[in-house]
């Protein structure tokens, strides 16, 4: 896919370099000098450019590219000045960066329906890892439900599957397993890799260090990630 992402600070810069590394095309803009040099070799193209101008906006592949994501987030003017330029140019798909409700209200009302906050839904995210003891990760699918990354608990290393019983007694799927080994990087440090199992069959055998990818209710997660401290 085609992206066009406006705003190379953390977070844009960061999604750009991301979704240039999954074998998307990118285009990056900034105003900034530094941040398109420090993004320029990591992404498809990073321009140096004013997205609140129109006729600079009019230069750019708009009707090629499939979303447009404005990510700007600590100048609110330019925030909204820049996605109106890509409404006004029909882009198909813009995702708009909000960073207050105010700023929210502003980019609804000019037709955006797509919107994200980035730090809001970090320290969520944070907050429901930290209050849930055991957990390493976690992704919220709705109110009720929720995927969680966790060590499998001492009670069911040596077990398999089958016999954890996990599915009929808590009520939990387990997504796959995820393994923690080492290897070298680029200049020849060891550094922690986690090593995804695939699909998961009965007869797998639970290992100390185990990670468990577990999707289910969670009142349910709850209750076996207490087992953890048994």
């Amino acid at each position: 896919m085609k992206y066009i992402i406006v705003g190379m600070g953390n977070f844009g810069g960061y999604l750009a370099i991301q979704l240039t590394e999954m074998g998307h095309e990118v285009v990056g803009i900034d105003t900034r000098e530094s941040k398109i040099d420090f993004v320029k070799d990591r992404v498809t193209h990073a321009v140096l450019l004013d997205a609140t101008d129109l006729q600079a906006v009019k230069t750019l592949p708009v009707k090629d590219t499939d979303v447009v994501i404005i990510a700007i987030g600590e100048d609110v003017g330019a925030s909204i000045m820049s996605t109106a330029m890509f409404k006004q140019l029909n882009a198909k798909r813009i995702i708009g960066r909000a960073i207050n409700n105010l700023h929210e209200t502003v980019l609804r009302a000019i037709g955006i329906e797509e919107i994200i906050h980035p730090e809001e839904e970090t320290a969520d995210r944070l907050a429901k890892r930290l209050e849930m003891k055991g957990v390493i990760d976690s992704l919220e699918i709705s109110d009720e439900y929720n995927i969680v990354e966790a060590k499998v608990p001492k009670r069911f290393v040596g077990m398999t599957v089958s016999e954890s019983n996990i599915r009929s007694e808590f009520f939990l799927n387990i997504m796959t397993i995820i393994r923690m080994e080492e290897r070298k990087n680029l200049i020849g440090l060891a550094v922690p890799h986690k090593n995804v199992l695939g699909v998961i069959n009965a007869d797998y055998t639970f290992k100390e260090g185990d990670l468990l990818l577990l999707f289910g209710k969670l009142k349910h997660l709850q209750e076996f990630l207490n087992l953890s401290e048994d």
